[in-house]
């Protein structure tokens, strides 16, 4: 049977939307490990973003709503070594991220998947329903789950597409 788990240690809702973001991570760690490694920084043929700067930028948002939104704080001291490049260029293209190996795109990727859910632990089910300001709206925290988990199936979808374009 497949379900929603709710991991112990967090609110009900909490742990079924962290439990979502888990399955989310997992189908897109599966697409990464379909692609070859060598291809992370290669162009693709309609010159868009490679495999290694999108999967920097899935981190980066997952990052940023977690502090800038959820918990309205500071990033941690860590966060710079993880993320040395802003998210986004000033002309909005997400920032080229190249020369890193798979393995430290997946291990940033934990890192700030451990980090969300070592922070979510102080949530309750009631503060899901907490507005927070969100861009040009005002946003609840749980809608910022939803956001996270589509912003990550949508570019594991480019992912998939750039490996059949660069031919695996």
């Amino acid at each position: 049977m497949i379900a929603i788990a709710r991991p112990d240690g967090y609110a009900a809702g909490v742990g079924a939307l962290l439990s979502m973001m888990e399955d989310c991570r997992v189908r897109t760690l599966g697409e990464i490990a379909r692609a070859d490694p060598g291809l992370l920084d290669s162009p693709t043929p309609w010159g868009g973003n490679t495999i290694g700067s999108l999967l920097y930028h899935i981190g980066a948002i997952e990052l940023d709503w977690l502090y800038s939104d959820i918990l309205q704080q500071d990033f941690p001291p860590a966060a710079v070594a993880w993320f040395p490049h802003d998210a986004r260029e000033e002309n909005g293209r997400l920032t080229p991220v190249a020369g890193e190996p798979l393995g430290r795109h997946v291990a940033r990727l934990a890192w700030v998947r451990e980090l969300f859910r070592s922070e979510c632990r102080v949530l309750t089910d009631d503060d899901l329903r907490a507005n927070r300001p969100g861009g040009d709206d005002t946003v609840t925290v749980e809608w910022i789950f939803h956001h996270l988990l589509q912003h990550e199936a949508e570019h594991r979808g480019q992912l998939a597409e750039i490996r059949t374009a660069l031919g695996r």
